[in-house]
């Protein structure tokens, strides 16, 4: 019976632990919150606990040997260390995390060791790559150049859960969810590369109605040039990758950045109100701010020229950002202060469920000189009071993977993404089986594209 190495016990990791458990494999969780590795093992008697810490190498060196695959579901910084002591033990690893420089490089030595390296296999990056390249594939096939591409994702809370102001809570990493913000993005368009600094990534979203949810915002997701190789598509003329969040949000993320509000450089805030931080955020800037007497709200809408009634200001106020009361901060940034705020109060209560949005739209031409449109869609649903939509398209996509390759459907080698076809279809099609589908929409007209 294989034994599988699951690192970390985090927002994800169920869904994969009890899909390999439920299928007759060992599976191992190595976390430094044993506890909750505890409650996914449920005391199946194929699973175990292992209290262990990232930094204890010596630690995962022994685990690694004695178990046939290592998914790393840690954070992503410790991927490269995890990947090297597979590749020196010659065993197969499975992430779900974008694959860094340090992780390509180690290409060469993964297939000398005769293992894979399965990266971006769970949902952004994973379920979008797979459904898009069906797709490309397709067009190719009939002998057509993918025109046009955009490609959306966005984790977000159920239409009946977005009740703050914006309209936003988190199903997974809160911190990466707010370190995002801090991106430059670049996209192609109409053959032209267009690059956004971050200051004004929030600036210009454009909207689309998606079905039984209503009209969503669009931002760009940081540098979609690189997918013009990674999908074999360079005949592309326009291709941008973008986050899909509720109204608001990207309304309410740019007052922040005018602000420096989610800025990474420390300074000494000690005995600071949040109310404090406020005003030394109006007085680093070169702005008009408000008279004598003038409330800290005030000031800041002065500065930035809105209304009392902005969004923005609401969005602050309801975050208690105004408040009289001690931050208890020394040196630190105001992207630590405001994520920590963020998070205690737009975590996802007990019943609420999230979603998962996905839209691919393709313009395809063809050598008679006929074009389509074509649009392939998801919408998922967490399970109130079970796994969230996050979990399960992140985990299962990544536990279909190790499922493959443990039975040997998988014979490639080195540092992968699943961007093949013996890789992607039988993935989507078990997706499918659970529940987790694309809904791909043929031959729609011209009128249908992303404008």
């Amino acid at each position: 019976m294989n034994k599988i190495l699951i690192l970390g016990a985090g927002l994800v990791a169920n869904p994969i632990v009890r899909y390999l458990l439920d299928k007759g494999y060992r599976v191992t969780v190595a976390s430094n919150t044993p506890d909750r590795a505890s409650e996914m093992i449920a005391d199946h008697p194929h699973g175990r606990v292992v209290e262990w810490l990232a930094d204890d190498e010596n630690g995962l060196d022994s685990l690694i040997q004695i178990h046939d695959l290592t998914v790393s579901l840690l954070p992503y910084v410790f991927h490269v260390m995890v990947a090297r002591r597979c590749v020196a033990h010659r065993k197969n690893m499975v992430t779900t995390s974008y694959v860094k420089p340090e992780m390509k490089d180690l290409d060469l030595a993964a297939r000398e060791a005769g293992i894979i390296i399965l990266n971006e296999i769970g949902l952004d990056p994973g379920i979008d790559h797979m459904s898009a390249m069906r797709i490309i594939d397709h067009i190719h096939a009939k002998g057509g150049a993918v025109l046009e591409f955009y490609s959306i994702c966005g984790a977000l809370p159920a239409p009946e859960s977005a009740d703050n102001p914006f309209r936003y809570k988190f199903s997974w990493s809160p911190k990466g969810v707010v370190m995002a913000g801090n991106n430059d993005a670049r996209f192609l368009r109409h053959g032209k590369t267009v690059t956004i600094p971050t200051i004004n990534l929030f600036k210009n979203p454009f909207r689309i109605d998606f079905p039984e949810i209503g009209t969503l915002e669009v931002y760009p997701n940081r540098d979609s040039l690189a997918y013009r190789e990674l999908y074999g598509i360079p005949e592309t003329q326009t291709l941008y990758r973008g986050t899909f969040r509720y109204r608001n949000w990207c309304e309410i993320s740019d007052v922040m950045k005018k602000l420096n509000l989610i800025s990474n450089e420390k300074f000494d805030m000690s005995g600071m109100t949040y109310a404090d931080l406020m005003a030394h955020a109006v007085s680093s800037k070169s702005c008009i701010q408000g008279g004598p007497g003038a409330s800290v709200r005030d000031r800041v809408a002065e500065c930035l020229g809105v209304p009392m009634d902005h969004i923005g200001l609401i969005a602050l106020e309801w975050l208690g950002m105004f408040e009289e009361s001690p931050m208890n901060r020394k040196t630190d940034s105001t992207f630590e202060v405001v994520s920590d705020r963020m998070i205690e109060r737009m975590t996802m209560k007990p019943g609420e469920r999230d979603m998962v949005v996905l839209q691919h739209t393709f313009l395809a031409g063809y050598s008679d000189g006929r074009k389509e449109v074509i649009r392939s869609r998801m919408l998922d649903f967490g399970i109130p009071g079970g796994d969230t939509s996050v979990a399960r398209t992140v985990a299962l996509p990544a536990a279909i993977g190790v499922e493959m390759i443990l039975n040997g459907q998988i014979s490639l080698t080195g540092v992968r993404i699943p961007v093949v076809p013996g890789i992607y279809q039988p993935i989507l099609n078990q997706l499918e089986v659970l529940g987790i589908k694309m809904q791909e929409e043929y031959n729609l007209p011209l009128s249908e594209n992303i404008d």
